[in-house]
């Protein structure tokens, strides 16, 4: 059976909005890891067969096939194609879905996958607003639809909304939540503190580490915050973060890690996409792990590490409720609510954070899942070699 083997993985430290990396062009973030990717590879790059980019809001400087541009902008050869996913926050793991699927039907042996996002300069939802206003259209890509209307009736389809229902049905509290994204913080800055992040950042100019974590957060101070829903429990604290940044690694074919001598750090052992309930919409993480799980034969148990990503704190901790994961190998250098959500970057961003610790813990399987829009959520399996 054919294999789909990662060679080497790449971020950019993730800026916080109005940061280090606000002002950068996307397309020239995602050039940046692209360049520390070839290079570091030692790949040719004119056998790379494919350039498969995550990326949303798709409008302005990130308008136009941005895997394309980026790819040229690297300055790296015209020959090389690149196209660009939007699968909402999980865009760039579906990315490294789409090129692993392509090493895997033997039909590419070189393919790269990554994302970017500069969230500071295009903010979330920008591109919906922009392109319906000027046609008189009604905002939004739900409303107007009958179809829609009629069977999901008039239900907000809105990620904060999302967030406030799973903390009611799992009975997660603000407190709870809040515990949680201090020790998101608190992991994080232990991690970067420690030079766990190294090995896989490359630093942007004067940029060299993640902008988010804060160590001089306290419960205190997450307390204070208002709700963003009047009457809510989610506020900015228990969240994820604004963000710009990009990724990038590179999936390869048996053949051609002989070819090219290359050494495989990790080989893709599962990958699966499942959808839920929409307008709770974050869930989804929960159907599709135990989907996952079930169609490798594996059990959490199995499972050195996990990323999931911490979009808003209640998906964290609804999933960690109904899989009896446990805690300590979850996220265990922060997530998004303390080292950012570049949205169309961060499945890749995940996924070079879980090899790189994997290798540093010595583990074997890790299982990557985040919730995305349309209630929907991906799941990786990978297995260090």
């Amino acid at each position: 059976m054919p294999e789909a083997y990662i060679v080497d993985a790449v971020r950019t430290p993730v800026g916080r909005r109005g940061g280090g990396l606000s002002a950068v062009h996307p397309a020239d973030l995602g050039a940046h890891v692209l360049r520390a990717l070839m290079e570091r590879s030692g790949v040719d790059p004119a056998a790379v067969e494919d350039v498969v980019f995550g990326c949303l809001d798709t409008v302005g400087p990130q308008a136009g096939d941005i895997a394309r541009t980026a790819w040229l902008a690297a300055g790296l050869p015209e020959e090389v194609p690149g196209v660009t996913v939007d699968r909402q926050c999980g865009s760039s793991q579906q990315a490294v879905h789409f090129a692993a699927q392509g090493v895997l039907s033997g039909t590419q042996d070189l393919v790269v996958a990554g994302g970017t996002q500069n969230m500071s300069m295009i903010p979330i939802a920008f591109a919906s607003r922009q392109a319906a206003q000027p046609l008189g259209l009604t905002e939004g890509p739900f409303a107007g639809s009958e179809g829609w209307r009629a069977r999901y009736g008039d239900a907000p389809v809105d990620q904060f909304h999302g967030a406030e229902l799973i903390a009611a049905k799992w009975g997660i509290s603000r407190r709870d939540m809040e515990e949680f994204a201090l020790r998101s913080h608190q992991r994080a800055v232990r991690a970067a503190g420690e030079g766990r992040f190294d090995r896989e950042i490359v630093a942007y100019g004067d940029v060299g580490a993640d902008e988010g974590p804060r160590r001089d957060t306290t419960l205190e101070k997450m307390a204070a915050l208002r709700p963003v829903v009047e009457g809510g429990t989610i506020t900015a604290a228990v969240s994820s973060q604004v963000s710009d940044g990009a990724a990038a690694m590179l999936l390869a074919s048996e053949r051609a890690v002989c070819a090219h001598g290359l050494r495989p750090r990790a080989r893709v052992h599962h990958l699966s996409v499942r959808g839920e309930d929409p307008i709770r919409m974050l869930s989804a993480p929960i159907p599709a792990t135990a989907y996952a799980l079930k169609k490798t034969g594996l059990s959490l148990d199995d499972i050195d590490l996990v990323e999931i990503n911490e979009a808003f704190a209640p998906v964290v901790l609804a999933w960690l409720k109904e899989t009896g994961a446990d805690p300590g190998r979850v996220n265990v250098n922060g997530g998004a609510i303390a080292l950012g959500h570049p949205l169309g970057a961060t499945g890749v961003r995940l996924m070079t954070t879980l090899l790189h610790e994997l290798e540093r813990t010595g583990g074997r399987y890790g299982l990557q899942t985040m919730c995305e829009g349309g209630g929907q959520a991906n799941v990786t399996i990978i297995e260090r070699l």
